[in-house]
C-alpha cells in the first residue's frame, strides 16, 4: 500500500532532452494556448470531445497542489513547453495509477520526446513512488503511440470494445500496462 497523499510532494523529472515541471498556476500560461486551442488531430488521437475555456484551464492548473491522487507535468524541450501528461487515479491500496499524455501538435511526435516524458514518469512512478502498476488507455487507431508505450514496457492486456465514439464511428480502446517487476527490464532492454 502506498500513501493516499503520495504526489503531495511532486518533484521536477528528468528525461532525455525533456524536463517535466509540475502543473500550478505559475506555469498555467504555457498550458493555456494549447488546451483552448487544442489541434484537431490531438483532440481525436486523446478522444477530448469537451472545449476548454483559458479559466477552465487556469482553475484546473492552479487546483494541482490540492489534489495527491494524481500528478500532473508539464513537458518542457528546453523552454518550449510542448505537452503534458499525468498519474491519475491513484489506488493507494493497490499501488496503481493510471497514465495519460498529449503532446501539443502533431508536428512534436516522432521525435522521441513523448517516450522519454514516459520514461520519466515511470522511473518516478516504480523508484520513488513505489507504484506496483501503471496503466493506459490507447484508442486503436493511434498506433504511433502504442508503439511509443511498448518502447517504454508497456504490455497490451485487452480492449474496451467500441469505447469512442468519433466523427459517428466506433472505436476501440487498447488497454496497457507495466508492473514495477517489469521495469527493470524495460530499462535494461532500453539501454542496450
Amino acid at each position: 500500500m502506498v500513501p493516499s497523499d503520495l504526489f503531495r510532494d511532486q518533484p521536477v523529472l528528468h528525461g532525455r532532452g525533456v524536463r517535466l515541471v509540475p502543473l500550478g498556476a505559475e506555469n498555467a500560461d504555457d498550458l493555456v494556448p494549447h488546451v483552448v486551442d487544442l489541434a484537431p488531430e490531438v483532440r481525436r488521437l486523446t478522444g477530448t470531445h469537451r472545449v476548454f475555456t483559458e479559466a477552465d484551464v487556469r482553475a484546473f492548473a492552479a487546483s494541482r497542489p490540492d489534489h495527491h491522487d494524481r500528478a500532473d507535468w508539464l513537458i518542457y524541450d528546453g523552454e518550449v513547453c510542448i505537452g503534458d501528461c499525468a498519474l491519475l487515479d491513484l489506488d493507494p491500496d493497490n499501488a496503481e495509477a493510471h497514465y495519460r499524455i498529449a503532446l501539443n501538435s502533431m508536428a512534436l511526435t516522432g521525435r522521441g520526446r513523448g517516450t522519454a516524458a514516459t520514461d520519466a514518469v515511470l522511473e518516478y512512478a516504480f523508484t520513488t513512488a513505489g507504484l506496483h502498476r501503471v496503466a493506459l488507455e490507447v484508442f486503436a487507431f493511434n498506433t504511433r503511440a502504442q508503439r511509443s508505450y511498448e518502447k517504454s514496457g508497456f504490455v497490451r492486456e485487452g480492449v474496451w470494445r467500441e469505447h469512442l465514439r468519433w466523427d459517428g464511428a466506433w472505436h476501440d480502446a487498447i488497454l496497457m500496462s507495466i508492473l514495477d517487476r517489469e521495469y527493470p527490464l524495460r530499462s535494461e532492454h532500453a539501454r542496450s
